[in-house]
């Protein structure tokens, strides 16, 4: 694993963000608009690696990492710890109503797990996906689609879905080690989202996690207030990671109906 520093190496503590599982130098990125939560401004410590064993990501990723393309990070926002790290222990995750109907909706589909690869045709996918999903204007070229989402330095796993006429409706996208499988990213037909694809591939997912005995599926960042995560917090039952290292129950409110942090980890 390399690390290519753009500033400085970050040497100040972090405090409260979790030191890194093994001595690395982290390069402390530049401040920009926070994507989750508005007014608020965003800030991440990351590494760069080319290759990395899964069971060391998994570590990173305990320590509240995550990785985009080959750059791992981790945020250290000024006075904002919001982004929490939430997984689901795969051996008592029980589906709700809801999501057991989005999970029947994928059985006319064919699902393949394979290694990742691109093509013109998941490309074009994606682009429909962030135009009509997240009406981003700018359009993402070929290679940053690419380096976004294939470029992995650990194990990934592919997971395409289509229909019987072979039309590609869904990828996802899946980093595994023998202790997790996680969430990289989900894009789909956005004329398709009637059939509650994301979350009917993130209990596929699960289930196929349950097949190979890994015990923890990895959803990413769970953002109190980001409307784009409330889904998150619906996977139960649901740990999310405190400031001091330790995974605990997330806490229920049931008058919001959402997921609330554990004793010990407060959002700003």
């Amino acid at each position: 694993m390399t690390a290519t520093p753009a500033q400085p190496p970050h040497v100040a503590s972090a405090y409260p963000a979790l030191p890194p599982p093994v001595r690395i130098s982290l390069v402390t990125l530049g401040e920009h608009p926070c994507s989750y939560l508005p007014g608020r401004v965003s800030q991440s410590r990351a590494c760069w690696a080319d290759e990395m064993p899964p069971s060391l990501y998994h570590r990173f990723m305990d320590a509240g990492f995550r990785r985009s393309g080959k750059l791992l990070y981790q945020p250290v926002c000024r006075g904002c710890r919001a982004c929490v790290p939430i997984r689901v222990p795969v051996g008592s995750f029980r589906p709700s109503k809801a999501q057991r109907r989005a999970r029947r909706r994928l059985e006319d589909l064919d699902v393949t797990v394979a290694q990742p690869a691109p093509t013109d045709e998941k490309y074009d996918l994606y682009r429909r996906y962030v135009t009509g999903r997240h009406r981003r204007s700018e359009e993402e070229d070929r290679e940053s689609f690419e380096r976004f989402l294939y470029d992995s330095p650990v194990d990934t796993l592919e997971f395409s879905y289509r229909d019987r006429s072979g039309r590609l409706l869904a990828v996802g996208l899946c980093d595994v080690s023998a202790a997790s499988l996680s969430s990289v990213y989900f894009y789909f037909d956005p004329a398709e989202g009637r059939r509650g694809l994301g979350t009917g591939g993130a209990v596929y997912e699960i289930e196929t996690a349950a097949k190979l005995g890994i015990p923890y599926y990895y959803l990413g960042y769970w953002v109190d207030g980001c409307g784009a995560m409330v889904y998150k917090a619906d996977f139960r039952p649901a740990e999310v990671l405190g400031p001091d290292g330790a995974w605990r129950p997330a806490e229920r409110n049931a008058g919001a109906g959402e997921a609330s942090a554990a004793p010990g980890l407060n959002h700003p």
